[in-house]
């Protein structure tokens, strides 16, 4: 019972967060793990980005439900899950959360034509409270602007 296209987003985290840069991200999985993914059975919502001691970038919190044929051999759910990025990139991302505060969100979680799990994250800043409230006014304006023209159209 494979779906077609797996696209896993993060919706909270456009709405938390000012998105300043986005990468591409390979993630280390193992059989069972990937499987899951490819049924749809994964979830970044509260999840985010940290690194190691060693300058590895791992997602933590993103949960991939236990395969459902698996046997002992099955995964974690909540397990760290390490990205692979360029050096530089890594390097990049180390420093401006370092020095800048930043945080690094996972946006979505998607297969490419190869069939191998990538993840779009981003280098992001915390919106202050006012900034969410304005983010609500212009949806529910443009929300309400579309209701106009979809009323005089007709």
């Amino acid at each position: 019972m494979l779906q077609k296209r797996i696209d896993i987003r993060n919706k909270r985290a456009r709405f938390d967060y000012e998105i300043l840069e986005t990468f591409q991200a390979g993630i280390v999985l193992s059989g069972t793990e990937i499987k899951s993914i490819r049924m749809g059975k994964a979830s970044i919502s509260e999840s985010f980005c940290e690194f190691n001691e060693r300058g590895e970038l791992f997602v933590i919190n993103m949960n991939v439900e236990e395969y459902s044929h698996g046997s002992h051999y099955n995964h974690q759910p909540k397990a760290s899950r390490k990205l692979l990025l360029n050096k530089r990139e890594l390097r990049k991302l180390h420093k401006e959360v370092k020095t800048s505060g930043q945080t690094i969100v996972p946006l979505n979680l998607y297969l490419n034509d190869k069939g191998l799990a990538k993840m779009k994250i981003a280098l992001a800043r915390g919106k202050k409270q006012y900034d969410k409230r304005e983010t609500i006014k212009a949806r529910e304006s443009k929300r309400q602007l579309d209701r106009v023209k979809k009323a005089y159209n007709n």
